[in-house]
């Protein structure tokens, strides 16, 4: 059984480097997805805050990462 948790970790080492990371992806994209469709002229800001959200993901974990090491 411990072999069997081993190789899915590893597997999912192999699409996945940092789970806090993927996770904030997720939930910023389904914040996004699931509140934007319900807000009046959202159409032309969908985009744009999808991509500030996901950079503010990012920046946020990459300076994490730097105060760690």
């Amino acid at each position: 059984m411990n072999a069997l948790k081993t190789a899915w970790e590893e597997f999912l080492s192999l699409f996945i480097d940092d789970g806090s990371l993927a996770i904030g992806i997720l939930v910023w994209v389904a914040i996004v997805g699931l509140l934007f469709p319900r807000l009046p002229n959202s159409a032309q800001w969908g985009a744009p805050v999808l991509f500030v959200g996901l950079a503010a993901v990012l920046v946020e974990n990459v300076l994490r990462r730097a105060r760690k090491s």
